[in-house]
């Protein structure tokens, strides 16, 4: 107790560190506002009661129930999300976005760049079908100038939520975009707690108590996930005088388990909802068809989880072929002069990086199935459906992951400043660690 006092002195003793989380708070209750505003011409008292389902469901847990309040910030961040994976599927399909890629921070910026622009027409598009799921008896005046003025609105708030995020990169701790993502969801966590524990009531208290601890070991496991790598050995020749001599420090490349992070799950979300949609045009005809429906429209459904996972692992070697580049990593250790112990540089090298990367793949794609299928189990067993969501899937690994990028943002201001880290013991490995890797 005594080392978390201290540690939260020296944070608050910092003051660029202090100025930076109080800038966070505000930036963030900004956005929390504004998702309770409610789009003008909008009824929130006809609004439909006990929030979105389905895919809308989960889109709205992740804005923190934006979405179902039909507020001004009703997509949120989640236009530029959709914007930023087309821009990274383009880095590998398109020569030109490939060639931005390599440029460094000018094409880094380049890319951004494109994906502010591409994120207004997604913005526009989405609004449309945002329009079409308010509650009818809900819109005061409907009509084309309602749609109009609602689009815009929407756009304009999705944009200022852009702004939010990278002034919270800029002037606050860590990634503003992930940010705003995790507070929606977490803004959910008090309400779902509360509801799940009045739902078991008195006589549920044990099994209440049973459910607090099992999500805490869920939330082990994804930490767990989130921070394992496989380190690959790496050497460097150094230069002393007119010989080459073997740098007796000992360097490493990290090879993260799941390398591909939460995306495979949003892929295979996003093609969850085609068989129970194709299904419906041919359910009144086909008995085949109209079981497809059913099974597809229920997540808790064995058919329903067995594909889920399916594609999760399919997706999470897809992503990781994409996003880790074994020749690239070779070619780079080659031009710094490293090299792998045992290891011809080069060709050997890649393929070296390739056969570890694929056997360190399976066992983070299978347990990143396992850890989008959960929630549905937890739904099984008798938890309630907005509890149940903090299981696993989306949610938790977002959360795990910027908490754990905050954490490592903060420690990093303690240790440059000379105080303690955050741990005794150990350190704290975000996706922004300080590893030593080859340039």
């Amino acid at each position: 107790m005594n080392k978390f006092i201290t540690t939260i002195k020296n944070i608050f003793a910092i003051e660029d560190l202090r100025m930076r989380i109080f800038n966070t708070l505000f930036f963030i209750a900004i956005y929390r506002l504004g998702s309770f505003v409610v789009l003008p011409g909008v009824d929130a008292t006809r609004l439909k009661t006990g929030g979105a389902s389905g895919v809308f469901g989960i889109l709205d847990t992740l804005l923190g129930g934006a979405f179902s309040n039909a507020s001004i910030f009703a997509l949120g961040i989640m236009p530029y999300i959709s914007a930023s994976i087309v821009l990274q599927l383009l880095t590998i399909a398109v020569p030109y976005f490939q060639k931005l890629q390599k440029e460094g921070e000018s094409g880094r910026k380049k890319i951004n760049q494109y994906t502010r622009i591409l994120t207004i027409p997604i913005v526009m598009a989405q609004s449309v079908g945002f329009i079409a799921t308010i509650n009818a008896d809900a819109i005061i005046s409907p009509g084309t100038f309602f749609t109009i003025t609602t689009m815009l609105i929407i756009s304009a708030g999705t944009l200022f939520c852009m702004w939010l995020g990278e002034k919270i990169t800029d002037k606050g701790i860590g990634n503003g975009i992930s940010m705003i993502i995790m507070i929606g969801i977490v803004s959910r966590l008090p309400g779902a707690i509360i509801g799940e524990a009045a739902a078991k009531g008195m006589r549920g208290s044990l099994i209440f108590l049973i459910e607090l601890v099992v999500l805490f070991l869920v939330v082990m496991a994804v930490i767990v996930l989130t921070q394992a790598v496989r380190r690959i050995p790496v050497q460097y020749a150094k230069q002393v005088g007119s010989t080459a001599q073997l740098n007796a420090q000992r360097q490493f490349i990290p090879m993260k388990v799941n390398a591909a992070g939460v995306m495979p799950i949003i892929f295979a979300q996003s093609l969850m909802f085609v068989p129970a949609i194709l299904a419906s045009v041919w359910q009144n005809d086909s008995e085949t068809a109209s079981y497809i429906g059913v099974k597809f429209s229920d997540y808790t459904s064995w058919q329903y989880n067995l594909v889920f996972a399916t594609l999760i692992i399919v997706f999470t070697y897809f992503y990781t072929a994409i996003s880790v580049n074994p020749n690239q990593i070779a070619d780079d250790l080659k031009r710094s002069g490293g090299f792998v112990p045992g290891v011809k540089p080069g060709r050997d090298t890649s393929e070296y990086i390739d056969e570890v990367l694929t056997h360190i793949t399976l066992p983070g794609a299978v347990a990143l199935a396992l850890i989008a299928i959960f929630p549905s189990l937890a739904l099984l067993a008798g938890v309630t459906r907005p509890f149940s969501a903090f299981y696993g899937g989306t949610s938790l690994i977002i959360m795990v992951g910027v908490v754990l990028d905050t954490l490592n943002q903060v420690e990093s201001y303690l240790l440059m400043r000379h105080y303690d880290g955050m741990m005794k013991t150990g350190k704290l490995r975000g996706r922004s660690q300080n590893i030593a890797m080859a340039s």
